[in-house]
């Protein structure tokens, strides 16, 4: 099986993806920082969560080839 470029063009995305996602969540920090504790707390723990579920397809693409299971 020859070596592919997949997993480190991959991660290359990977980072660029967190660099965006945190600078967007980083940006909306002072509004977020004037809202009550216990709502900042479900807020940042939901953006916590959410900033996984997009790159369900990037990883299955990085092991397979594909973007999606057949």
């Amino acid at each position: 099986m020859t070596p592919t470029l997949r997993k480190p063009f991959g991660i290359l995305l990977l980072l660029l993806y967190l660099l965006f996602y945190g600078s967007l969540v980083a940006a909306f920090s002072s509004w977020l920082g004037s809202l009550p504790v216990l709502l900042q707390a479900v807020i940042y723990l939901i953006l916590g969560i959410a900033w996984i579920a997009p790159l369900k397809p990037l990883f299955m693409w990085m092991e397979t080839g594909r973007w999606r299971l057949r």
